[in-house]
């Protein structure tokens, strides 16, 4: 929850190759504060992680401390889509991952949004993803 000394950050992730949310995928939150116009920001600062449920969404992230100016959310996508692979060629027996000689592999393992924050404002930040791209949004 924001105050007006701080601001919060919230995200979910839709996977559009599938229509549907993407449950299970590691989120990390990291911020930074900004110090004087000469000496740019500060160094990050790693807060935690959560991990999407079966809405996709994180509903713990942690609290930004007073004072945070940029903030960083990392998905750690590569196991995610890894386990609907697997999902998905054990529903069909001649799906592409059974078919093929090796596994698929993953285009983005990772992604890293940062965005600036003000103090007092919510930030919710949805991810839609799919295995060749993304795109983010600041969602209400």
């Amino acid at each position: 929850m924001s105050t007006s000394t701080t601001a919060s950050v919230s995200t979910h992730i839709l996977d559009t190759s599938v229509g549907r949310p993407a449950p299970g995928v590691a989120v990390h939150l990291s911020a930074r504060s900004g110090r004087g116009a000469h000496d740019g920001p500060g160094d990050w600062q790693v807060l935690g992680g959560s991990a999407t449920d079966a809405d996709g969404r994180c509903k713990d992230l942690p609290a930004l401390p007073e004072g945070t100016t940029h903030v960083r959310l990392d998905f750690a996508v590569e196991a995610y889509f890894e386990r609907s692979e697997k999902k998905q060629a054990d529903a069909q027996q001649d799906a592409p991952a059974n078919r093929d000689s090796g596994a698929t592999q993953v285009f983005f393992p990772e992604v890293a949004i940062t965005f600036a924050v003000r103090p007092g404002e919510h930030y919710h930040v949805p991810l839609l993803l799919n295995p060749f791209g993304y795109s983010v949004y600041r969602g209400s």
